[in-house]
């Protein structure tokens, strides 16, 4: 069943609106909402809609409960491959829990809040921008991470990253459902602009998985259900270009390293020269590596998970 939770006309004769699919399993069960395209260039999650509403239309009756699913919170995005809302210069995910007597953007965030409030769990799919490559990751903010852990171990994902940053997530939709009594987890995934069909098929696995576990979902689930690396804060280290230049990669993402391995080098195409080799300060798991080969002097090149648990 589809439902148009905001529906607004715009100057130039159009009409903004976002709708969600809701699936309607047996009654009694409990309500899971799936929510993505906030930001408009980040399109892994419009797989895992589709994939996951494919394989709950093939089989409703071992559904318990109810699965909404919102594709695009952000349509004109979405549509016009921009991050932020077009023609207001807004991040979308900035701005919630909204306002009902604001302009556009904040009264359709309050709307979304209105209409997402009381699931049961809800699950906030990202994706990386152009620059970077994510492996499939839950990001917890550590003031919940007593509750969602549990959760998000269920989700099949590589990686828990649970993070003190309160001052800028305040103003997230996570971070609002939250605050708010409401459950939800931020995946983050891949890369801009792309869908990785191997994160996505895995991802919809977790939500089985989670279903299953939620009391939802009562048919078969993957038996190969990763184990995630949980991390706390402070066991996560960002690594920064010391110079400008052209990166050519020795790694990639969802590799495990030992400290002084080499990451990438940066190097000066006019003369040859290598400008900075990029090298492992720890034993670790880089979870995120920039793919754009282009780097000024600071730009993030990776995040490693500290861990010795990953050598033998």
């Amino acid at each position: 069943m589809i439902k148009t939770i905001v529906s607004e006309e715009l100057p130039v004769g159009e009409k903004f609106e976002i709708r969600k699919n809701i699936i309607k399993g047996k009654r009694g069960g409990k309500r899971l909402c799936i929510v993505t395209g906030t930001h408009g260039d980040e399109l892994e999650g419009q797989y895992v809609c589709f994939e996951l509403a494919r394989r709950l239309n093939e089989h409703p009756e071992l559904l318990r409960g109810d699965v909404e699913i919102y594709p695009a919170l952000n349509p004109l995005g979405v549509d016009s491959i921009t991050r932020g809302f077009p023609g207001f210069d807004l991040d979308m995910n900035r701005i919630f829990p909204g306002e009902i007597n604001g302009h556009l953007i904040e009264n359709t965030a309050y709307k979304i809040m209105q209409d997402i409030k009381g699931a049961d769990m809800v699950l906030d799919i990202h994706s990386s921008n152009i620059f970077l490559r994510e492996v499939m990751q839950v990001r917890i903010n550590i003031q919940t991470a007593n509750v969602l852990i549990p959760y998000a171990r269920m989700l099949n994902t590589d990686f828990i990253w649970v993070h003190n940053a309160a001052t800028v997530l305040q103003s997230t939709l996570a971070h609002s459902l939250n605050t708010a009594g409401t459950k939800t987890l931020v995946v983050e995934m891949g890369i801009g602009m792309r869908i990785t069909r191997k994160y996505g098929n895995r991802l919809v696995d977790g939500i089985f998985n989670l279903m299953s576990g939620m009391g939802m979902w009562k048919g078969k689930k993957s038996e190969m259900i990763a184990e995630p690396f949980v991390s706390t804060d402070g066991e996560v280290i960002f690594m920064n270009a010391d110079v400008s230049g052209v990166i050519i990669p020795s790694v990639s993402h969802s590799t495990a390293v030992r400290k002084g391995d080499i990451l990438c080098q940066i190097v000066e195409p006019f003369e040859g020269k290598i400008l900075q080799d990029v090298l492992a300060p720890v034993d670790g798991f880089v979870f995120t590596m920039r793919t754009y080969p282009i780097v000024y002097e600071g730009s993030l090149i990776a995040r490693i998970y500290k861990s010795s648990e990953l050598h033998p």
